[in-house]
Formats: structure tokens, sequence, C-alpha cells
């Protein structure tokens, strides 16, 4: 069950904030921070916010919003679970301590280094400022480490090595190098603006970001009276194993995921009525994911909504911010538009929301696909009564 959203996007901060910024229009913009971002607000001294990434501050407010919105008590922490993602790392320190190298020689590295740049550096904050001893690991397989990420601590909590795990990932890595790399790709969009399956579609918008969700068993759950968002009720994963970056030709690779994930939940494909799509804005990407939506569930059209038109599209943070949007989708009983987008490219054949639209809750499955062939997929039905 998710009983606890927390999420750092460009867009907001925290639930509310974050789901009222999805119905908002943002500024043209090929890469995307979060602006007035305070990682103090959780208490973190000077001192201890100069051994963190950029990257971990991110996973510990939105660890620090998805606590206080589960509520959490100081007895839940033992045996609670950590499986945080990341796919890049500390990419500021590094480029940061290779520019001391450079201009200070080898003393004047800081001794931080290795901490602060490893991608496990925010599974490890989180589990040590709530001190929670259960499992703690983290993966990186590129823009699907979120959703792997908030898979694999589903599967922690089905075979009992946990009952309670904050789940999600986070990435900063607006750096010089990484960006100057997407644009010599040619994969930002030139015009600063993401509009997934548009028929203008020119590019995707890099961000940074973070979100947390603690999932938790459902008998714990009733027991305790806490709210549930929803039910994570099967997972996929598979690999294209054809190109580095390039998605395989009539998105096989996500055919396959999407029906894993429907049968590990025993739901049939007639009964989803949204698809929560990667949706990155580019134009192969998002072909190949049309054509793999419209492979698993023809004749049926879901309803489908990309939110990177205002988020951006934060790499190893996108599948987490979205299962969030999802979570949130099944409280608020609406789909949220797919900003940015104004006219949907006729030979995708979906149906794409471009203004919000009532929901009743059902059946629905969130996406993410990355660099290296990488496919992640997430069923989410309502949550039992």
């Amino acid at each position: 069950m998710v009983t606890g959203v927390g999420v750092v996007a460009p867009c907001g901060t925290g639930a509310g904030e974050f789901w009222e910024g999805l119905f908002k229009g943002t500024e043209a913009a090929s890469a995307r921070w979060i602006k007035n971002f305070e990682p103090a607000v959780i208490g973190l001294s000077k001192v201890e916010l100069r051994r963190l990434d950029r990257f971990a501050q991110l996973a510990l407010v939105a660890a620090h919003e998805a606590v206080g919105d589960a509520t959490l008590r100081d007895g839940d922490k033992d045996g609670t679970g950590v499986f945080i993602g990341c796919g890049i790392g500390g990419a500021y320190s590094w480029e940061t301590q290779v520019r001391t190298l450079d201009t200070r020689g080898e003393r004047g590295v800081s001794p931080l280094t290795i901490p602060m740049v490893m991608p496990n550096a925010a599974a490890a904050a989180v589990a040590l400022r709530w001190g929670l001893t259960g499992p703690c690991e983290t993966i990186s397989t590129a823009c699907a480490t979120g959703t792997h990420s908030i898979a694999g601590a589903a599967r922690w909590i089905a075979a009992g090595r946990a009952d309670v795990v904050l789940a999600g990932s986070a990435e900063a890595c607006l750096t010089g190098v990484n960006l100057a790399g997407f644009g010599s790709m040619r994969a930002l969009s030139p015009t600063g603006l993401s509009r997934p399956f548009d028929v203008d579609r020119d590019g995707f918008c890099a961000a940074e970001g973070a979100a947390v969700l603690v999932l938790e068993e459902l008998g714990r759950a009733r027991a305790r009276g806490a709210r549930v968002y929803a039910e994570i009720a099967g997972t996929g994963s598979t690999c294209d194993a054809h190109h580095i970056f390039a998605p395989a030709p009539e998105g096989r690779g996500a055919v396959a995921c999407m029906r894993e994930a429907l049968a590990d939940g025993g739901v049939e494909p007639a009964d989803v009525t949204h698809v929560n799509a990667h949706g990155t804005s580019t134009a192969l990407n998002d072909e190949a994911e049309a054509k793999a939506i419209a492979s698993v569930f023809a004749p049926a059209r879901p309803a489908v909504t990309s939110i990177k038109g205002v988020t951006g599209h934060s790499l190893g943070a996108a599948g987490a911010i979205e299962a969030a949007a999802l979570a949130l989708t099944y409280v608020h009983r609406r789909l949220p538009p797919t900003m940015g987008t104004t006219a949907v490219d006729p030979a995708l054949n979906l149906d794409v929301v471009l203004q919000s639209r009532a929901w009743d809750p059902a059946p629905a499955i969130s996406n993410s696909f990355g660099f290296g062939g990488h496919n992640a997929t997430l069923l989410f039905v309502p949550a039992p009564d």
C-alpha cells in the first residue's frame, strides 16, 4: 500500500504544492532547476549540508515529506527499509572536485568526495537521518531507476523482508558536463518546451528532483489507521537488448514489460483506464511507447498522461515523481493534463489527456524506460475497502 507521498520537483515541494503545480503552465527552459530549495527546513545544519551532494539533499527533503504525510512514528523505525535509487550520483560534487584537483592538486580534494558522489549516498542519508535499520539499497537503471526502486521495495514487502519501506529516487545532475553531453546528443529541446506526444515535439527538458513513497503492508497500515492512496499490485521489468539509448522497434521491450506487470497483478488489459506514460517528448521514445500502448491495450484506448511538460525529465528521479503523481491521482480522482502538448501526433493514435478530466479510480500503470534498454512498469489499483 502507498501510505505516504513526498516530492521535491520544479513545480512544487510536498504533495499538495506538487499536485497543484501539475495543473499550471511553466516557463520554457531546456534545463529546469528547483527554485528556492531550502534543505535546512528539515533541521540540517550547515556542516551536515556540506557533507551531502545536492541529489542526497533532495532525497532527504522528499523523505521528510513522505514520513510526515504517512504519520510514521518513532517506533516505526526498526526494520523499516530504504530503497532509493539514482541515475548518476553526486555530479555536482564530482565536477567541483575535478576542478579543485586541476587548480589545487591532490591535497585540495575533499576527503568527503567519495561519500558525496556515490549513488547510494541518498539512501544512506535517509537511513541515517531516521535510524532505519531494515534493508537499505540503491539501484541505477538510468531513467527507469525510480520505477524500479519502488518495484523493488514492493517486492520486499511481498516477500516479508520489510513491513515498511521508504522508496523512490533522486537526481541532481544539471552540471556543465552533463548538459553539454545531452546537448551534443541533440536530446534537449531547442525550444525549451517539453511536449509529450505532440506532433511538434523536439526533445526533452532536463530537470532535477526527488520523490519518496512510503510503502506499507496492508495489515500494518490498517492496524494503525493509515490513509492508503492506492495499492501496487504488480511490477514489470525487461530489457530491450537493442541499443544503448534508442528504443527497440515497435516498443517490443515496453510491450513485454507492461504485460508482465499486468500478469503479476492479475489484471486484464481491458480493465486499465489510465497510463501514466514515460512520455519524454522525444521523437523515437514517444513513438515507441505509443506503439507499445496500442499493442497492449487495443482495441481499448486508455487515457494517457505525461507530467514531463511541467516537471521536465528528471532522469533517474522521473519514475518516482511520476509514481507520486499517480498515487495522488487516486485521491483527487482527476487526471492531470499533459502540459505543453497542444496537437497530438495523429500517427500515434493515443487518447492523450490535454485538459484535466475526472477519473474514477481503476487499474492504472506507470511506465519508465531508460538508456541501456531498461524498461519498468508499476501496476496501481484502488486501495482495498
